[in-house]
């Protein structure tokens, strides 16, 4: 079972480590990577502890991310037929 529910909204983006966080009753920190999150992830781990969350998110407001930066670099979706 999970520790706790919460808003990605409520967690930090850390530049060092490229992924939300939130801070861990062990006074680590939960994780979780952008990438995670486009593929659907909802479960934010503490690495130094067994604790785990679920992040409560949009999927498209991070696949809509992906698309916005697919077409700032020039780059077209593949489509598969």
């Amino acid at each position: 079972m999970s520790y706790d529910d919460v808003e990605i909204e409520d967690m930090e983006w850390n530049e060092e480590l490229q992924a939300y966080t939130y801070p861990c009753p062990c006074g680590d920190l939960f994780q979780i990577t952008k990438d995670d999150l486009k593929l659907g992830e909802e479960i934010a781990r503490c690495p130094s502890c067994s604790l785990y969350i679920t992040v409560i998110y949009n999927i498209e407001d991070f696949l809509a991310d992906s698309d916005q930066n697919r077409q700032n670099k020039g780059l077209q979706p593949l489509t598969v037929a």
